[in-house]
């Protein structure tokens, strides 16, 4: 089978930096998963003993703790320093400039609106630095707002950042239109973008695409709704070991990009994998 690479795939730079902190302290725990990856997470565990921890309580002191790409909530990291833990937060930089925008925001005066999963980690995170978390409001499609009541006649708007451009400029255009001051913030990483915008291209050129990624990875779930839209056989997997040879019957060429999480050795295998299908 014919393989064909999407132009930007894989690894973005706050990954790869949380990846090399976790790889520098052997022996270490993460808050929470340090990526959605299980794979890679495995790895780590394997190779540098890098454990995980699933809330505070599972801390003892001298303990070495990481905080996650995604981030955690300001009380929990807050009551992490207390301890006597050593933290080393691994936090994306590209997340924590969201949180730093609602924290700021908030003491102004704004009611705030980030469009994202309430339920996903990096979103939980970035609405705790608002100061009235009753007027810190999360929605997923721009029909929400119509049930939302804002404390404020001014609003403040940031984005998860592995979210779909276009839906959050549709989501911020009804929210100028439908009050007085508006503060847009592009949250959205540029990595994002470019891997969305690759996706995009390739697919409309391929009969068959694979998509790469854990399946609780938002910015994944995102690449393969962006390729089903040109090319109906999309198929999201987390590894070489999930491609079905059925996929490919009767097909010419296979494209294949890769979440943000998703590393090369991973993406390498699936690469193997279907180019040795007849």
């Amino acid at each position: 089978m014919k393989v064909k690479l999407a132009s930007n795939y894989g690894f973005c730079f706050g990954v790869k930096r949380a990846i090399k902190i976790a790889e520098s302290y052997e022996n270490s725990s993460t808050m929470g998963p340090l990526i959605h990856n299980q794979d890679e997470i495995n790895r780590l565990k394997k190779d540098f003993n890098v454990g995980l921890y699933q809330n505070l309580k599972d801390v003892s002191d001298d303990d070495t703790v990481i905080i996650r790409t995604h981030g955690i909530p300001k009380d929990d990291l807050k009551d992490l320093k207390s301890q006597n833990a050593k933290v080393i937060n691994a936090t994306c930089p590209f997340v924590t400039t969201p949180q730093q925008i609602v924290k700021k925001m908030s003491a102004e005066g704004y009611s705030i609106l980030i469009f994202g999963d309430s339920t996903h980690p990096e979103v939980k995170g970035v609405k705790s630095y608002g100061e009235d978390q009753d007027d810190v409001h999360v929605i997923i499609e721009t029909e929400e707002l119509d049930k939302l009541k804002f404390k404020h006649n001014k609003i403040a708007t940031v984005a998860q950042t592995t979210k779909k451009k276009e839906k959050y400029l549709e989501i911020v255009n009804t929210l100028i239109l439908k009050n007085k001051e508006v503060r847009v913030f592009n949250t959205i990483c540029d990595a994002t973008f470019e891997n969305q915008d690759a996706a995009r291209d390739i697919s409309e050129e391929v009969d068959v695409m694979v998509v790469i990624g854990g399946k609780n990875s938002s910015n994944t779930k995102q690449l393969h709704s962006i390729c089903k839209e040109n090319c109906e056989d999309s198929y999201l997997i987390e590894n070489d070991s999930e491609i079905n040879d059925s996929w490919f019957k009767n097909k010419n060429l296979c494209g294949i990009t890769a979440g943000a999480s998703t590393p090369d050795w991973i993406i390498q295998a699936v690469v193997n994998k279907i180019e040795s299908i007849d």
